[in-house]
């Protein structure tokens, strides 16, 4: 009993500090929380697929939290969404029948380490930012962006906010609107992979899934307030780092086998 109430406290504080930290900059639940996940026994799949149950809850009260603070550009969130929506489900279908897609990492890492190079470099270059600086992404760079992060999203168990978020800030979109747009429309994404998760594994351990939406729900409000009222070169520099050290992070994990 004591064991359990530990196990399930573990993770209900770990869902709180990475909702903290995604809600605040637009990434970090889903990858940290899968990872810890795996560590502790829990299969790729499984794990994946209770982290995005998990999300729809707290990906909503985020998404509304930014919403409701400002925090959002509706074009860059429809583009995202209504992509990202069929290239999670199509992930969430491959990642359920062959189970384990952890060989993708690597490569996707290492294509966010240069993002993440880039945005610090960026913000630790401009003194000051105005609004008519940043652009509004088009069309033809959202779907196809909105698509992939879905679908490495569904197979690794994270990736649409270390994806979409670096690559459109690196673009020079508004950091704030950024991060919100991308937390709103990784609803309609979790959604849509849960959904596939649901109706291809039965399996689910829920005493899993509980624990980590109330931890994020908690600190979901919180996360958008920070995102609102912090200095926006504070918070491009925040998702830069944040970026190079998950991404160091895969790189060392996918490498040590052979050191």
């Amino acid at each position: 009993m004591n064991e359990g109430f530990l196990k399930y406290g573990i993770i209900f504080l770990f869902a709180f500090v990475a909702e903290l930290i995604d809600g605040g900059i637009g990434m970090g639940y889903g990858v940290s929380l899968t990872s810890f996940l795996i560590s502790i026994g829990i299969g790729t799949a499984i794990s994946s697929a209770s982290v995005h149950i998990s999300e729809i809850f707290t990906t909503l009260s985020s998404g509304l939290s930014h919403f409701k603070m400002g925090n959002f550009e509706k074009k860059t969130f429809l583009y995202l969404a209504i992509p990202g929506m069929v290239g999670g489900s199509l992930g969430a279908y491959v990642v359920s029948r062959v189970q384990d897609f952890g060989f993708i990492r690597p490569f996707v890492s290492g294509i966010l380490l240069l993002l993440g190079i880039l945005i610090v470099i960026k913000f630790l270059s401009k003194k000051d930012f105005v609004e008519q600086e940043y652009k509004v992404p088009r069309i033809r760079r959202l779907v196809p962006l909105g698509f992939t992060a879905a679908f490495i999203d569904a197979i690794g168990g994270g990736g649409w906010g270390p994806i979409a978020t670096p690559t459109l800030i690196a673009s020079n979109t508004h950091p704030r609107k950024t991060i919100g747009s991308v937390n709103l429309a990784e609803f309609f994404v979790t959604l849509s992979i849960s959904i596939t998760f649901l109706l291809t594994l039965p399996n689910l351990d829920w005493s899993l899934i509980f624990p980590m939406i109330i931890g994020g729900i908690i600190a979901a409000p919180v996360s958008a307030l920070l995102t609102k009222k912090l200095p926006i070169k504070m918070v491009g520099i925040a998702v830069g780092f944040l970026i190079i050290l998950l991404s160091f992070r895969m790189i060392l994990g996918a490498l040590r086998p052979f050191l």
